[in-house]
């Protein structure tokens, strides 16, 4: 008679996987099943979802920057980035655009929730900057916001900076999306390779001191 089959945990991740096989290769006898088990450990081991994502590499800014500009292409040729914008503008408090500040307070609230809070990665803060700036949120808040300040520009949708306060604006219209793009495109694949930026960093910093 068959032993009867245990339940399984309703949340299973890719540890507890891992664990199980891990436990399952220390039974079987034969080296042919040994090897099987242990090719299927390493397949589990490529697999993106559910891993933890923590270093922050050279290629998570190329993804970024690719993320931003897809989904921020197709609303460069949009009017409506105007009328946002002047309404960003025309809205004001004491003399603040306070839409325009709370735009940006949503692209990095937005930004940090799709990164940090939401399930689509198991992200971790790793290494941050000065021991308290996440250097994933920087970089993409900053990569975004530069790929739709230099888009807006070369496309004319700034009319070449004569007023920087309605440049801004529209900028930030075009950044919602960017940002959105740029946090997606980083953290879909899973963790990257590439050099960590804080090593990138500290290369550069010590060549200009030499």
């Amino acid at each position: 008679m068959s032993e009867p089959i245990p339940e399984q945990p309703e949340d299973v991740d890719i540890d507890d996987v891992l664990e199980q096989l891990g436990d399952l290769k220390q039974k079987v006898d034969e080296d042919e099943e040994k090897v099987e088990v242990h090719r299927t450990i390493r397949m589990v081991e490529q697999l993106p979802f559910g891993k933890k994502v923590e270093r922050y590499t050279t290629r998570d800014v190329a993804q970024s920057f690719v993320g931003s500009i897809i989904i921020s292409l197709p609303l460069l040729v949009e009017d409506g980035v105007y009328d946002i914008g002047d309404h960003f503008l025309d809205v004001t408090l004491s003399g603040l655009p306070v839409f325009l500040i709370g735009n940006a307070v949503f692209i990095v609230l937005m930004t940090a929730g799709l990164l940090y809070w939401s399930d689509i990665r198991d992200v971790r803060v790793h290494r941050p900057l000065f021991g308290v700036i996440p250097r994933r949120l920087l970089g993409v808040l900053v990569i975004s916001f530069f790929t739709a300040t230099l888009a807006m520009t070369l496309w004319g949708r700034v009319e070449n900076w004569q007023d920087p306060s309605v440049a801004v604006a529209r900028i930030s219209v075009i950044w919602a999306a960017a940002a959105f793009g740029a946090a997606l495109g980083d953290i879909l694949p899973g963790q990257a390779s590439g050099t960590d930026i804080n090593d990138v960093l500290r290369d550069i910093i010590g060549m200009e001191r030499k």
